[in-house]
């Protein structure tokens, strides 16, 4: 289990005043997790001996880059998304209760801070023939495969280019990528129906089930500087599109520690024997591997938007329960997101590769939003590599 201090304790552990604790958790250097007492904050243990470390390495500059790059210090300016004492916000509004009524098409507008009208107008984006002809020729490839080519021939780089300053079509351009991306996910023409509805209806899924896909997308909508975030503004950063930001976040986001961590969860579900999940779960642990989908670093009471989402799913579905439940005994871990979508995905029957598919829709909207922030700042992002190699 998590073990966490107060803030004397913390104070203690990094030799610093209390007033100081309370300036590192201002400036984003350490979390404050609130107590049983709500007059009272505590903090993990494991981010405190991070930060102490990483005092005491001081200049030493490869330490603090390493430092920085894994889970460490921030690294830019941004006000898109918070993560902060166990909360997820976009835009100062708590994630998990937009998640309770709103679409993804509300949340892009909040995290594009444009007219949501404008950004997703009724009509959808133009046949795109190019398009159409590739993906009739796919055959039964999976999706997650092909997402990434097909958006590439489907969506057009002169409406969000850095050169074009007009606010309305760099609104519908960005609302249209979007649209565009759930089309070649679904192979489909692309539609002006909210996504969560396109995709319910191509999966034949109830309303109620619809509603579970909305909540999903909005969950993912953002996470802060995640990996294929990041990606998405080193590209903005250098002038190229909005369309050209996506795919590469998109190439981040298929790697198996990042969005295609759902694969190894499903492949991790299939090899259980239903009536001995714990068994087969300790029998993997004792074996020295790993079960994905459970921890994160960024919340360490458990992962906000997967307990949002499995909150309804449970219930209904015994048997991922059984799994929450035997990965909680054994190590004390709760599950992530990854986890959670592909839950969902089994819970309401939908394709292979769904949970996946479900993960790039929503952080969509993230990556055109952080794109369209780095390039608002003008900056270049090119850090400095520390040389370890042989010298000349």
């Amino acid at each position: 289990m998590a073990e966490y201090l107060t803030a004397e304790q913390a104070a203690r552990r990094l030799g610093v005043s209390r007033q100081t604790l309370y300036a590192y958790v201002s400036r984003g250097l350490l979390r404050a997790v609130p107590a049983p007492d709500p007059r009272q904050s505590r903090y993990l243990a494991e981010a405190v001996e991070q930060l102490a470390t990483t005092r005491r390495r001081g200049r030493k500059r490869k330490e603090v880059a390493r430092a920085t790059l894994d889970w460490g210090m921030p690294v830019l300016e941004s006000a898109v998304t918070l993560i902060e004492n166990s909360r997820l916000s976009y835009r100062g509004r708590d994630a998990v209760e937009l998640s309770q009524t709103r679409s993804l098409e509300d949340a892009a507008a909040l995290l594009w801070q444009m007219e949501q009208e404008t950004a997703f107008p009724h009509a959808a984006p133009g046949n795109l023939k190019a398009y159409a002809s590739l993906y009739s020729q796919l055959g039964m490839a999976p999706a997650g495969d092909t997402l990434l080519p097909l958006f590439a021939v489907a969506a057009s780089e002169d409406p969000t280019s850095a050169w074009r300053h007009d606010p309305k079509m760099l609104a519908q351009g960005s609302g249209d990528l979007v649209r565009i991306l759930t089309a070649t996910a679904l192979r489909q023409a692309p539609r002006s129906a909210p996504i969560h509805q396109q995709l319910a209806d191509s999966w034949q899924v109830s309303p109620p089930g619809a509603d579970l896909i909305r909540r999903a997308l909005v969950l993912c909508a953002d996470h802060e500087l995640n990996a294929s975030s990041f990606t998405a503004r080193c590209v903005a950063s250098t002038g190229a599109s909005l369309k050209a930001a996506i795919i590469a976040a998109l190439a981040a986001l298929s790697g198996i520690k990042h969005g295609a961590m759902t694969t190894r969860v499903e492949q991790v579900w299939d090899g259980l024997d239903p009536d001995d999940v714990k068994g087969g779960l300790q029998r993997r642990l004792e074996a020295g591997e790993t079960i994905p989908g459970f921890g994160h670093p960024l919340y360490p009471d458990g992962d906000v938007r997967a307990r949002a989402l499995l909150k309804p799913i449970l219930p209904d579905f015994p048997q991922a329960a059984r799994f929450v439940d035997a990965v909680r005994e054994l190590t004390g871990a709760e599950p992530s997101i990854d986890f959670a979508l592909v839950a969902l995905r089994r819970h309401l029957q939908l394709p292979q590769g769904a949970a996946f598919l479900l993960f790039a829709i929503g952080r969509s909207t993230g990556w055109i939003a952080h794109a369209l922030e780095q390039r608002a700042s003008g900056q270049l992002i090119r850090p400095r590599a520390i040389y370890t190699g042989e010298r000349p």
